[in-house]
């Protein structure tokens, strides 16, 4: 037998997550993901599992039955929502103004969804009476939109589109996975029918425990189906007899992970949804008057900006790549860059949860002047 190498403890720096994440959880989320695990069957466990449900019912602002959290990161609920929401032939309008849009576009490709698209500039967001016009020309199943789109810090108006959808027979599906938890979202009021999430943004905690829900009316669609939904593990008919009233083994959760998603949405209805998000826009607003004394120009328009991330143009002839990486190397703190068609043009600075304070924007723009000055 071989023998192995010494490997030391395992050490990693502490950094200020100010990207489009991860962020950094709170320290009453990392102390709740130490605590020792029990059975993913025991009846404490289990109640865990309701007060997640019913949490997530919260701060979505949703009555849905079918709301759990996906053992995966936000791209398994994605994935789950198409999973068991588009069948062989149905036709899916998807919005498209960014990347995130684009990879709505190519899972229900997969699952054989008869895709159409329509599409704005990165940044952009759609109109109401650009979304009829959608449904007029292509009467589909699915309009799928992405309320926040991480690749731009655009926030897609959803007022209206509920009703929009209701009137043409379809499914209004939509992605909060940088909304929720720092955005206003209604999802009841707003009448969306399927929504997905992750743990890692506005909620604070670590990824891998990420938040679906579907409306009773996509529970009928579900139920119909003529086929079985072609992902076993996202099957939320099988996973609705885990997390419903059978609580019928299906897989072993990410116990420790839900510990801290636990505390993360308790942490959350403690402060109030309401403030959680007037504490999200306060603080992004303050980041964009900080941003601005150092001629920097946020991306989006002001009435369309995300107060969880913003996207911020990077000056002409400055390398936006080494201001980030003596950004991460010197000051431990971490931005991202521009994605798809704004690769090279933007930063993108994440202020979610736990980061969304006014001491994260403090340390962050000394450091950027600092390293643009040079």
């Amino acid at each position: 037998m071989k023998n192995y190498p010494p490997v030391s403890a395992l050490q990693m720096p502490d950094r200020l997550l100010l990207g489009p994440g991860p962020s950094n959880a709170h320290p009453a989320v990392l102390q709740a993901m130490s605590t020792p695990p029990v059975g993913h069957l025991d009846p404490t466990f289990l109640a865990l599992m309701d007060e997640i449900q019913s949490l997530l019912r919260y701060v979505w602002q949703t009555q849905n039955p079918m709301t759990i959290a996906v053992s995966g990161t936000g791209t398994a609920a994605m994935e789950a929502t198409i999973a068991n929401s588009v069948q062989p032939g149905d036709i899916v309008c998807v919005g498209v103004a960014g990347y995130f849009g684009n990879r709505l576009v190519d899972m229900a490709r997969r699952y054989g969804g008869d895709v159409r698209t329509i599409s704005k500039p990165w940044g952009d967001v759609f109109s109401l009476e650009e979304l009829r016009q959608a449904l007029e020309t292509y009467c589909p199943a699915i309009l799928a939109l992405v309320h926040a789109e991480t690749s731009t810090g655009a926030r897609q108006p959803l007022e209206g589109v509920g009703e929009l959808c209701r009137e043409f027979g379809c499914l209004l599906l939509v992605d909060t996975v940088t909304s929720l938890g720092g955005v206003p979202i209604f999802l009841d009021e707003w009448g969306v029918d399927l929504a997905y999430s992750c743990s890692q943004k506005g909620l604070g905690c670590s990824p891998g425990a990420s938040p679906f829900t579907m409306s009773p009316k996509a529970w009928e669609k579900l139920q119909q189906r003529p086929n079985k939904v072609p992902n076993w593990y996202l099957d939320m008919t099988l996973l609705g007899k885990y997390w419903g009233s059978e609580r019928m083994y299906h897989h072993t959760a990410p116990i420790n992970l839900y510990y801290g998603l636990r505390e993360a949405l308790r942490l959350i209805a403690e402060e109030g949804l309401e403030n959680c998000w007037q504490r999200h826009q306060q603080n992004a607003e303050y980041l964009w008057e900080q941003l601005e004394m150092l001629g920097l120009i946020p991306h989006v328009a002001r009435e369309f900006r995300l107060p969880t991330l913003t996207t911020v143009r990077i000056p002409d002839g400055v390398d936006g790549k080494a201001i980030s990486g003596k950004l991460l190397q010197e000051y431990n703190i971490e931005i991202g860059g521009g994605l798809g068609e704004l690769a090279g043009q933007v930063w993108r600075v994440g202020l979610m949860g736990y980061n969304s304070r006014k001491e994260s924007v403090d340390r962050l723009i000394s450091a950027l002047k600092e390293v643009l000055l040079r």
